[in-house]
């Protein structure tokens, strides 16, 4: 068996369905495209504005532009 020829992935015991094989291998993925972005030495992206923390901190209703007109209600609950 060559190098080539042989799996990368092998499944030794129990008999997992698609779905678990495809969930598998999406983990692998990401682990092997992040540790070679921190061998290349390039920085991680930035957290999305959902994530960021700093959105929970009240605000006073004068410092932030209220959303007006149609779609408000829908603008009201995007990050800032």
């Amino acid at each position: 068996m060559t190098a080539d020829s042989k799996p990368f992935l092998r499944i030794v015991r129990g008999d997992p369905g698609p779905e678990e094989v495809a969930a598998l291998v999406a983990v692998l993925t990401a682990r092997a495209g992040a540790a070679a972005a921190a061998r290349d030495g390039a920085a991680p992206p930035p957290p999305s504005r959902w994530a960021d923390r700093s959105r929970l901190v009240r605000t006073t209703l004068a410092s932030v532009p209220r959303p007006r007109g149609p779609g408000a209600w829908r603008a009201s609950g995007l990050p800032r």
